[in-house]
């Protein structure tokens, strides 16, 4: 590896290579892609996110087959990790959130990422167990928030944070004023911001906190980039899209080897947030209203009685290879991906 890239270290756990595989939902970070990572020396991710859609019993249990899904598919991970990290993203705006979280706790999951929200609670439902904790955050205001509570309530701190920039594929932590504003230059001094202080938090409790960067990270200059502003590490989504390692239907990862730079858009998601996404057929039709016949009960800000169509639907189709008449979230770098390729050749790539 290079002398300049050093291993990840979050805890008492090693990741050889410093990437984090993004957790990718509906159904495309899954146990398959999350095990390989792992398995080639980077931090494997799962996406809770609807996570038993392909089960039996999610028509009628959604979130009790979610439940069941989270343990099987840490499980099959762990099979494949050979004993590398294996994660799960967990968005804070999930209904019943506090039940994933324990279900992942106890299936021994090593690191919990939560963002789409504060994970204000997360250090107490954790409590006990050795998995490790990260937040997502994209302002310092909102890593200010995260820390001083969790300091404060819990005395302790993340054991790792993950900055999400304005370039990041599905919800965003930004409103549509906030994306313009923020300028790669910009958004680099927010990235410093947030690694000063984290490193605050360091010094007060004596404890390494590892930092990655997230959002458009998609090649070794992107990587090395977010290595000379501090960070310890990079989290990346779109990359591990068009890997055959990948969980996603191949018509999916198609979608991605074939968007132009200009049909990446911005979309305003049933569930109250901005989110990016490749402009097909679905994302572009204006005034699109699909009344909803079922709630799957995703997400705490969807309103079933206004939602112009159900996110579900539209992620679930989207995962199962019916991409044009579905919502298919990507980072804004995806129209880069070309070909389908391994996941052990792109950490090789970025480290070595």
């Amino acid at each position: 590896m290079d002398d300049k890239i050093k291993p990840l270290k979050i805890g008492e756990l090693t990741a050889p290579f410093p990437v984090i595989q993004g957790g990718m939902g509906v159904g495309i970070s899954l146990s398959h892609l999350a095990g390989t990572v792992a398995a080639c020396g980077g931090v494997g991710i799962l996406s809770a996110a609807q996570i038993g859609f392909r089960e039996e019993g999610f028509e009628k249990d959604p979130i009790g087959t979610n439940l069941k899904a989270i343990k099987k598919e840490i499980c099959k991970a762990r099979k494949i990790a050979n004993g590398g990290i294996i994660g799960i993203n967990i968005m804070v705006a999930t209904q019943r959130y506090e039940e994933y979280v324990k279900a992942a706790v106890e299936s021994g999951v090593d690191l919990i990422i939560s963002g789409a929200g504060l994970p204000v609670d997360l250090p107490e439902l954790v409590e006990g167990s050795k998995t490790k904790i990260a937040p997502i955050v994209s302002t310092v205001k909102s890593a200010k928030v995260i820390c001083k509570m969790w300091d404060r309530h819990y005395h302790r701190v993340p054991d790792l944070v993950v900055i999400e920039g304005p370039k990041a594929g599905g919800h965003l932590g930004f409103s549509r004023k906030q994306l313009e504003i923020f300028t790669p230059e910009v958004y680099d001094q927010e990235i410093r911001q947030i690694i000063e202080l984290v490193k605050e938090y360091e010094k007060k409790y004596q404890k390494r906190i590892p930092v990655v960067v997230a959002g458009g990270i998609f090649d070794r200059k992107d990587f090395l980039h977010a290595l000379e502003l501090g960070a310890d590490g990079v989290q990346m989504g779109t990359r591990f899209v068009t890997t055959y390692e990948c969980d996603a239907a191949e018509e999916y990862k198609k979608a991605y080897i074939n968007v132009s730079k200009e049909n990446i858009v911005l979309v305003d998601s049933p569930v109250g947030m901005v989110g990016r996404a490749v402009g097909n057929t679905f994302a572009l039709a204006e005034g699109k209203k699909e009344p909803v016949k079922k709630c799957y009960q995703c997400i705490k800000t969807c309103n079933p009685g206004d939602t112009p169509y159900c996110i579900t639907n539209a992620l679930v189709k989207a995962a199962k290879g019916e991409t044009e008449n579905a919502l298919v979230f990507c980072g804004e770098n995806a129209w880069k991906c070309d070909k389908i390729e391994h996941v052990g050749d792109i950490l090789r790539e970025l480290c070595e």
